[in-house]
């Protein structure tokens, strides 16, 4: 549980408006507006409160586990939502698993689901009871995502009820028990790991796939592929480009929280989506001073018509790189087939913290008052600003933390030159911004929403909220949407004055962002997805 709510936080959710790749209509296809990662919506019609004792606006409401820090993505009629193995829809699948569901849009009814086992070699690579954390992205019908095991998915969005789709078929296997091609990155001297067995139990019979599992249509391992090792759990959201598919890789520091067991692992990686394939990487050397792990997923935008891929590493800095031509060819290693990643171009660096240390930085475990900076939540891209919040970890580290308004236009290290302004918060921060207009909404861990001018980073408003936030405030219909991990759900207006529209305590801790999409409303809890619509008794 203590891992589990670090990568919950880097969970702030939710948003969308169009984009050249992914066919929004009136869906929600990935956590956050396309490409800029903005936490808001054009959705209307939706409701200010709620009532789960009488249904006031409840469309309908799903279990899912006892576990559940994923937010909701709606497309193609679908709804998509990662937990846990906590309550068991198939009898089949016993015990603590990785779970993605997919229920029906306008019922709520289990459509099917992927069942992945977790990683057994150390509780620290897949942290026990977290699930599946990752939000998914949808393309038409292919569902991306990265699972509890650290392997990005290619899946179905019908799932198995239409047969077994290749190239992958090894569905049977993959959901029994480990998929064991290859050995993890070996550990370094002292790291409390038990070895990897390369081979299932013997005794281990395996579950036959049915119409309620998902169907794989590619895997892509990254542990094996791109030498990462994931800490307490895999988080990413991919981001498309084109055939591309950028996400962080979820590489962090090993059981000790003290070093690093692959300091030569990617931070962010590029995909082609139709195959799987393995196409580069940063060449940045982030892995060594990673202070925790990256969690933070990519976003895109354009400066006078060049694209840049937004990335926040696990060393708290803050990076732009070219995305990849959209002919590219990788390049084959000398003597083999294997295919050798190309190393993305860096455009601009900015350090949001460069006072602190830099160097040896897990000297400062348990420190709040001094240490290191990391970033949970996404760099939001507007009007050719990034807007991105960080500070010292929340489980580890210093109480700092910030808000930066960077010039996304400049080029080189831009650490002097970039800031626009800064907007200190309350502690610890996990949020992504929204943005709406010329007003910003962040939620920190001091139990606290700001509101603030766009341009000059100034308060407007602050509201005292109950519980830490891990989530993030979603702007939809002229309201703010925000739910905190002591059960807390908020509705306020969205304007430069501060209006209280309703205070709704859902009983039950509250990780992921709301999601909007085709005039209802997606809440998830630990334990409940609610699907809200204005005007229903």
């Amino acid at each position: 549980m203590r891992v589990s709510r670090i990568i919950l936080a880097i969970i702030l959710n939710s948003c969308f408006t169009p984009s050249p790749d992914i066919a929004f209509a009136r869906d929600q296809p990935q956590w956050g507006e396309a490409w800029s990662r903005n936490m808001v919506s054009s959705e209307t019609g939706l409701p200010e409160s709620f009532d789960p004792k009488t249904k006031l606006n409840i469309r309908w409401v799903a279990e899912i586990g006892t576990e559940s820090h994923s937010t909701p993505v709606v497309a193609n009629g679908r709804v998509y939502i990662g937990t846990n193995n906590g309550e068991p829809r198939d009898p089949k699948h016993r015990g603590d698993r990785g779970v993605l569901m997919c229920f029906d849009e306008r019922d709520g009814s289990l459509l099917w689901q992927l069942v992945v086992p977790k990683r057994d070699e150390d509780p620290y690579m897949d942290w026990p009871k977290t699930g599946i954390s990752s939000p998914v992205t949808v393309e038409g019908d292919r569902v991306y995502l990265t699972d509890n095991r650290g392997a990005v998915l290619c899946l179905d969005a019908r799932g198995l009820a239409n047969g077994n789709d290749g190239p992958f078929k090894a569905e049977a296997a993959y959901m029994t028990a480990p998929d064991l091609e290859t050995p993890p990155p070996k550990a370094v001297a002292g790291a409390e790991t038990r070895p990897q067995p390369l081979r299932p139990p013997a005794n281990e019979k395996l579950l036959q796939p049915g119409p309620l599992d998902a169907d794989i249509l590619w895997k892509l391992d990254l542990p094996s592929a791109a030498g990462i090792w994931p800490h307490d759990g895999a988080h990413s959201s991919v981001l498309i480009h084109g055939d591309h598919l950028y996400l962080n890789t979820a590489t962090g520091v090993d059981n000790t929280h003290k070093r690093v067991r692959t300091p030569d692992a990617p931070s962010l990686i590029v995909i082609n989506k139709r195959t799987g394939q393995y196409l580069a990487r940063d060449n940045e050397h982030i892995a060594p001073n990673i202070f925790h792990c990256t969690w933070s997923s990519p976003s895109l935008g354009e400066i006078n018509g060049r694209p840049l891929i937004f990335f926040a590493g696990g060393n708290g800095i803050v990076y732009a790189f070219e995305p990849l031509p959209k002919n590219f060819k990788p390049a084959k290693s000398s003597g083999s087939s294997t295919n050798v990643p190309a190393t993305l171009k860096t455009v601009w660096k900015f350090d949001p913290d460069p006072t602190a240390p830099k160097e040896n930085v897990h000297r400062y475990n348990t420190n709040r008052r001094e240490g290191p900076s990391n970033i949970y939540g996404m760099p939001v891209f507007h009007r050719n600003r990034v807007y991105v919040a960080g500070g010292g970890d929340v489980f580890w580290g210093k109480n700092e933390a910030w808000l930066k308004c960077i010039d996304a236009t400049q080029t080189g290290d831009i650490t002097k030159s970039g800031e626009i302004w800064s907007y200190a918060l309350e502690k610890h921060v996990l949020s992504t911004p929204a943005i709406r207009g010329d007003l910003l909404f962040i939620a920190d861990c001091g139990r606290k929403l700001h509101c603030l001018d766009v341009h000059t980073g100034k308060p407007l408003w602050i509201h005292d909220i109950k519980g830490d936030v891990w989530a993030s405030p979603m702007v939809a219909d002229g309201k703010i949407y925000l739910g905190t991990r002591s059960g807390a759900f908020y509705v306020l207006g969205d304007s430069r004055e501060k209006h209280v529209l309703s205070e709704i305590e859902l009983g039950s801790p509250i990780s992921a962002t709301v999601t909007a999409a085709n005039g209802t409303l997606y809440i998830s809890t630990m334990t409940h997805l609610y699907a809200l619509r204005k005007n229903i008794r």
